[in-house]
């Protein structure tokens, strides 16, 4: 089973996805905790910081390798809960290549919808407990831009897969949960 989950920085993808990869069986692989874990003193840990920091994403081929390099351990043999990956339609395209490779295609895409003054609050909250310096009100405006004029067309390039499963994120956590594995059963019954 391989899921990708589209949906604006705070609207929950990454606490579904904690949740799923229990219930589910499957790792929850999330790109920008991949990309946050090399912040270091070499070169290419700085730019990652500065561009994350800064509100923006890293480069479609560095964080497609980072998918590669992940995909290749076993616990991804069984599937894969891709939480806000792929986030350009390019790495949507790269990834389809990679999977047909594979032999194996995505199953469903989450798109997890939200109200974005809410996700403001949220993500200013989340900023407060988990002190992330990537959730500062600027940066959480910039997120949010990039993710209307770059992400969203991924959103588009998965309808016209006939892939997407579409949950409103702004109800409680439970009521999102159960809508997502009521997507997923539908998307992969056979």
């Amino acid at each position: 089973m391989r899921v990708v989950f589209i949906g604006p920085p705070g609207a929950g993808k990454g606490t579904q996805c904690r949740r799923l990869q229990t219930e589910l069986g499957v790792p929850h692989v999330s790109t920008g905790e991949m990309l946050r874990a090399t912040k270091s003193d070499s070169p290419i840990g700085k730019m990652i910081a500065d561009l994350i920091d800064g509100g923006n994403l890293a480069p479609d081929d560095l964080v497609m390798q980072y998918v590669v390099d992940r995909l290749k351990k076993p616990d991804c043999n069984a599937g894969v809960l891709f939480d806000g990956f792929p986030r350009t339609v390019n790495q949507a395209r790269m990834l389809d290549v990679h999977l047909a490779e594979k032999g194996v295609p995505l199953d469903a895409v989450i798109n997890l919808h939200a109200d974005p003054k809410e996700l403001v609050s949220r993500l200013l909250r989340r900023a407060e407990i988990e002190n992330r310096a990537d959730d500062t009100s600027d940066a959480i405006q910039s997120r949010l831009e990039i993710f209307h004029r770059r992400t969203k067309p991924v959103l588009d390039y998965y309808l016209q897969a006939g892939l997407v499963e579409s949950v409103d994120a702004m109800q409680s956590t439970d009521v999102v949960y159960q809508a997502i594995l009521d997507a997923i059963a539908k998307r992969t019954r056979n």
